[in-house]
């Protein structure tokens, strides 16, 4: 194997003994020397252009900005286009126009090899686009699937940039979220824990005063909420509101939200204190036991966590700590401890944890495949336990982590040996802790109950 040579240094010795410190190559020797070789390019070269494609008009995404009003070159391009295509409602604004239309219907795949036909063919086709066509728009869906050769994209004032012009605030910084037609609020969770402003579209089922109500019950209450309807129409209105008063509001199905923050937020964290969880008879997972727990199961940021037996959610809250880019689920059957649970991510704004009210493991059947799973309890009767354990394991992602923790020893045998059924390798920790309580003038340690916690990690060949 060839040997590289930094030029100017020798390499052949080894590291010297530290009384030859001294002639040891300084840090910024070795980088003058990395500076000065001939290392491989570690960005590919652009693909070239092929013949056919440069001698072709470059399908042109054209962003219609916010208003009736263009630029020239953007005005240019559209007067010269043969092929028009868009939605329906901004075909109708160029109905005049000679050109052929193509309405842009989902799925878009046939309109596209259309599209593509025409171009082969000598046509200047160009593809309308309200706002900007990269901001949750068709440019990002037609980059994604044709390649920069064919491709021409114009920008258009953005309803972000329109939207944050109008609040003074400066738009690098703002996370942008489209609820529009997805039906899940997940992207809005993890915006929300990062504390920074956030842009939203609305469509008319996530609309203002009910992503309102969203935040304020995940204890969300540190923004403002900036609302911009219809911008650049007729019927455009605006109002800047507190996120309680935006829950009393009606808005229209066309609106973009900027979420200024206005306080600091909260969050969950690790090691918090028992005192601060609302719990039903302190019953629920001590903190030495959720750190070991945790420390187990290696939380990624953005793993998506189940918490089975969750009590009061103590391990569920710290765990969206860690997967603060990700999903945490607490999945508790009986009634009251569920109310903690609510309660709890109230007062933490846990804006990324999902609470499930129902028996493990019916009740797992509609949520996402995990990465982690923490399971708390529950194994009184054999058939529960082996049924819960073997639809977990079922569940449970490739490489995913799972966590148990067990007080009496009839539990613990029947996690082992489930798992160990499944050929999974097993860790088993016993966590016995004493904690200070006072006697008379002093102070003495009492131990608290011990508690095992059995850990195993599926990998890839598990899967079943």
């Amino acid at each position: 194997m060839k040997q590289t040579v930094l030029p100017g240094i020798d390499l052949s010795r080894r590291r010297p003994d530290p009384e030859e410190d001294a002639q040891w190559p300084s840090t910024a020797e070795l980088l003058t020397a990395l500076a000065e070789c001939d290392l491989p390019a570690t960005v590919p070269p652009p693909i070239p252009e092929r013949d056919e494609e440069r001698a072709l008009f470059p399908l042109t995404i054209l962003g219609m900005g916010l208003s009736s009003t263009l630029l020239p070159a953007h005005r240019e391009v559209l007067e010269s286009s043969t092929v028009l295509a868009a939605g329906q409602a901004l075909l109708a604004r160029f109905a005049h126009m000679e050109a052929e239309k193509v309405p842009l219907r989902s799925p878009l795949q046939n309109a596209v090899e259309l599209l593509l036909e025409r171009r082969r063919n000598g046509a200047r086709v160009t593809v309308l686009a309200d706002g900007d066509p990269l901001f949750f728009g068709i440019g990002a869906t037609l980059a994604r699937r044709l390649s920069p050769e064919v491709l021409r994209i114009l920008p258009g004032l953005s309803s972000l940039q329109e939207a944050c012009a109008r609040a003074c605030l400066p738009w690098h910084d703002v996370r942008c979220v489209s609820l529009h037609g997805r039906g899940k609020y997940t992207e809005l969770s993890v915006a929300a824990l990062s504390g920074k402003p956030i842009c939203l579209l609305t469509d008319d089922a996530a609309t203002p005063d009910a992503i309102a109500r969203f935040l304020l019950d995940r204890g969300v209450d540190w923004y403002s909420m900036h609302v911009f309807e219809n911008m650049h129409h007729e019927q455009e209105s605006s109002c800047v509101c507190s996120l309680p008063e935006a829950t009393q509001r009606c808005f229209g199905t066309v609106c973009t939200v900027l979420l200024i923050p206005g306080a600091p937020r909260r969050s969950p964290y690790l090691g918090i204190s028992d005192t601060q969880l609302a719990s039903e008879g302190g019953q629920f997972t001590k903190a030495p036991v959720r750190a070991a727990a945790l420390a187990a199961l290696r939380i990624r940021p953005a793993d998506l966590v189940w918490d089975l037996g969750a009590g009061p959610g103590a391990v569920a809250l710290e765990a969206c700590a860690l997967a603060y880019g990700g999903l945490v689920f607490a999945v508790e059957r009986d009634a009251a401890r569920v109310l903690c649970i609510e309660e709890n991510r109230r007062r933490f704004g846990a804006a990324n944890l999902e609470i499930i009210a129902g028996n493990a493991p019916d009740c797992l059947r509609a949520l996402p495949d995990p990465d982690t799973v923490f399971i708390g309890g529950g194994f009184g009767k054999p058939e529960s336990a082996h049924s819960l354990v073997d639809v977990v394991c079922s569940r449970l992602k490739p490489g995913g982590r799972l966590a148990i923790s067990c007080v009496l020893m009839g539990s613990l045998e029947r996690c082992r040996a489930l798992l160990h059924a499944l050929g999974w390798e097993t860790r088993i920790r016993c966590i016995q802790v004493s904690e200070t309580s006072s006697l008379g003038n002093d102070e003495r340690l009492t131990a608290l109950n011990p508690v095992f916690l059995i850990s195993a990690v599926k990998h890839v060949e598990d899967e079943r």
